[in-house]
Formats: structure tokens, C-alpha cells, sequence
């Protein structure tokens, strides 16, 4: 009996150890919760009040890091939240961020908000799930958050309940998002690098920060960590849609060597070369459009410094000549007349194929998705009435024929696609 106490008293003895550790693990970096400011009178209030070079500047912060996408369901009122996120985990519902004193941060203080922001904790301590991108926003610094903080606050109040989250177990558990963040999450402040110059520096800040545009273009492992960019892993896919890696020249290059291109593509969402769909077409809608063209130069000239070298030429299986012909013809049929015989596009109106990343790019996903669906570039003021795409409802073979034609013509070396690839796509 004395063994059986001795093994349960050390078995205890790992266990306290292994949870002070993972308690450590989650609480470092973190500042001790600033208290409420005490009650002061309606002058003192409204001296302190913030200005409107502060409110504006919160209101451009909220459309950097697109707050209102998540943050608002489809039809319903703007960062009221309930937009239901589909993870590989279940689903997720974005929170109330109007200062409703019941459903959102109406009871909220600002430091409450920073530490949600900055360190992914509720304001009753518990810990948000990571489809909340707190691992980047960690980066934005204290007068960035209380800016963003101002101008949520001045929206007019929404009461509605956000709808609790539908994750499989365990992984919406207090003990799991522990882990998690025991083994992904360090919290950090913004540093900029003084090698680089101011531009390099601003386009690191809007890219790793507010903007997170790594938590959909930078891969997954199997318990969703990742998130960085150039950090490996699966590739994101949305609604079908696939977020290229930004660091790979192959899916990015051809929209980010060229700054101008970069610029017009965000803020008007098309360029001779290329337009933005899916998932994509939001956040230019919402977001980019609205930035200011030095913030996105500054994002261009950061993305444009990661992208890896040309891979050498690849090995690719054998492209079937029956399936190019069969191609060649259904794209003289169905694509020639808008995107052209050479697939050189309609200046403003549709992108030319010809180099266009979507085709060539590894994964054909996104290429598929777009001759099946269809649709529009977001309509911006740069770009009000975007001509848009019928869908093309294609038997597997032909929609495969015509994706490995494409893939290969006007000098693409892209690999064959498979009818099975088409299925799985669809």
C-alpha cells in the first residue's frame, strides 16, 4: 500500500508541476490587469474624451485589420458579430464589439480590451480560441489599441448575444486552448528593424499586425498553428477557395514584383495580370481599398522581401495530347472571346491568363473554384462596376481537360490536373 501512496503521491507530484508550467506558459508576457479609473464627473469626462484625430485614426485601424468581417453577419449590423467561422475544429462565432452594455464591450475598460487584443483573454480571464487572431495582434502597440478601442466605443450599441461556439471536443476546453498557446502563442510587442527602412518597417507592422494576413496565407499544421509567414504547412482553404503562400513565387510573385501592381490590385481588386475572388474580394472591399497607398506600398515592399527563390524547373507527369486538344478547343469555345486568343485579357476589364498566378500556381484550386463559380472582383471606387464571369458547369473530364491546357499554354509549365483533383475541388 505504501508503493501504491508513493507512485500516486509522485504521479500527483508531475501533475502540479507539468500544470504550474503550462499556467507559466500561458500568463508570461503578460502585464497584471491595469484597474478601472476611478468615477469622475461629466466634465472631466468630457475633457478627456477622445478627439477626432483619434477616433479617425481608430476608424482607419478597425478597416486595416478588417475587424468588421468577422465581426459582422451577413444582413446584420456592423461588429454586432454572431458571422458564424467555420474551422477545421468546428465553428466559431465572432463576438459583439458595439458598446452594448450586455451582449458587447459596453462593461468593458480599455485595458480589459488590450489584454483580448494583445494577449487572447476574455474580459473574465478565460481564454479566447485562436480563430481570433491575437497571436498578430499582439503586435500592435498600446496607442494603436486604445485608438481602435475609441473609435469602438462611439459606435452606436447593437444588443445581441453571440451564439456560443460549436467546437468538437476537446479543443474549445480551457485545458486545450492552454496547450495551445503553451505551444504557439508568444506574446510580443512590435520592434522595428533598424537594417530595414521606414517603409520595409511599416509594411512588417500592417502585414505580422493588425493586418494578419499570414493567418490565412501562412500554413496549418493538424492543431492549427502556423500562421507565419514562409512557416510551412497546409495552405488555408476558404469556401473552397485556397490562400496562396505570399513567400512563393510561383502562386505571388507576378502580383508582388511589381509595386504598382500591388497597389491597384488592393486597392481597386484587378490588374491587367490578375483579380482577386473569393475570400480575397472581401477583405479588398472591406479593407485595403480604404488604406492609405503609402500603407500599401509599405505592405509590398515587406512581402516582396520574403519571397523565395525561383524553385528549378520541376519534373512534371506527361500532359495527355488528347486532353490539350480537348482543352484548347473548349477554351476557344467558352474563354477566347473575353480573355483572348493569346490569353492577354481586356485592359480593364478582364485579367489576362497569360502569366496570371491563379493558373499557374501549384495547387489548381483557385483556378477551378473560379471557372465553376464564377463572379465578380469587389466593386471599389477605384474599380465601381467590375465586369464579372459567368460559372461554367463542365463535365470533370472537360473542366480538367481545360485546367491542364491552360496550365500549359503561352509558355506555362504547370502541372497536369486530374479529374479526381476536379472532384475533390468541387
Amino acid at each position: 500500500m505504501s508503493r501504491r501512496l508513493r507512485l500516486l503521491g509522485g504521479a500527483l507530484a508531475v501533475l502540479a508541476a507539468l500544470t504550474a508550467l503550462l499556467a507559466w506558459l500561458n500568463l508570461r508576457g503578460e502585464p497584471p490587469l491595469e484597474p478601472d479609473p476611478p468615477a469622475t464627473s461629466a466634465a472631466t469626462s468630457a475633457a478627456t474624451a477622445p478627439d477626432a484625430a483619434t477616433l479617425q485614426r481608430g476608424a482607419y485601424l478597425a478597416r486595416a485589420g478588417n475587424c468588421a468581417a468577422c465581426h459582422t453577419a451577413p444582413g446584420g449590423a456592423a461588429y454586432a458579430g454572431g458571422r458564424a467561422l467555420a474551422t477545421p475544429f468546428g465553428t466559431v462565432y465572432a463576438g459583439n464589439l458595439t458598446p452594448d452594455a450586455d451582449t458587447g464591450l459596453g462593461r468593458w475598460s480599455a485595458a480589459e480590451f488590450r489584454r483580448a487584443l494583445q494577449h487572447g483573454r476574455g474580459r473574465d480571464g478565460r481564454l479566447l480560441v485562436p480563430a481570433f487572431p491575437y497571436t498578430h495582434f499582439t503586435l500592435v502597440s498600446r496607442a494603436d489599441a486604445d485608438a481602435l478601442w475609441a473609435h469602438l466605443r462611439q459606435l452606436p450599441p447593437v444588443r445581441q448575444a453571440t451564439p456560443p461556439h460549436a467546437l468538437r471536443w476537446p479543443y474549445g476546453t480551457q485545458p486545450a486552448l492552454a496547450v495551445w498557446r503553451a505551444l504557439y502563442f508568444r506574446p510580443g510587442r512590435f520592434e522595428p528593424d533598424p537594417r530595414r527602412d521606414a517603409a520595409w518597417n511599416r509594411g512588417a507592422y500592417l502585414v505580422e499586425g493588425l493586418g494578419h494576413c499570414a493567418a490565412c496565407h501562412g500554413g496549418r499544421d493538424a492543431l492549427g498553428g502556423g500562421g507565419r509567414l514562409g512557416g510551412g504547412g497546409t495552405p488555408l482553404a476558404i469556401d473552397r477557395w485556397v490562400a496562396p503562400p505570399l513567400t512563393d513565387p510561383g502562386a505571388a510573385g507576378a502580383r508582388l514584383q511589381d509595386l504598382d501592381d500591388w497597389v491597384r490590385l488592393l486597392q481597386t481588386g484587378q490588374t491587367d495580370r490578375a483579380a482577386v475572388q473569393g475570400p480575397m474580394a472581401e477583405v479588398v472591399a472591406g479593407s485595403t481599398q480604404h488604406l492609405h497607398p503609402a500603407d500599401l506600398r509599405a505592405m509590398g515592399v515587406y512581402l516582396r522581401s520574403h519571397l523565395a527563390p525561383p524553385a528549378g524547373p520541376a519534373r512534371l507527369p506527361a500532359r495527355d495530347a488528347d486532353a490539350l486538344a480537348r482543352g484548347a478547343r473548349l477554351y476557344t469555345r467558352h474563354c477566347a472571346d473575353c480573355h483572348g486568343a493569346q490569353g492577354q485579357g481586356a485592359a480593364g476589364a478582364y485579367p489576362a491568363l497569360a502569366g496570371n498566378p491563379t493558373v499557374t500556381m501549384a495547387d489548381p484550386r483557385n483556378l477551378l473554384r473560379a471557372i465553376t463559380a464564377g463572379g465578380f472582383a469587389p466593386g471599389t471606387a477605384g474599380n465601381p462596376r467590375p465586369y464579372g464571369m459567368p460559372a461554367f458547369d463542365l463535365p470533370h473530364a472537360d473542366l480538367a481537360a481545360l485546367a491542364t491546357w491552360l496550365r500549359a499554354a503561352w509558355g506555362h509549365d504547370a502541372p497536369p490536373v486530374g479529374e479526381v483533383q476536379v472532384l475533390l475541388a468541387r
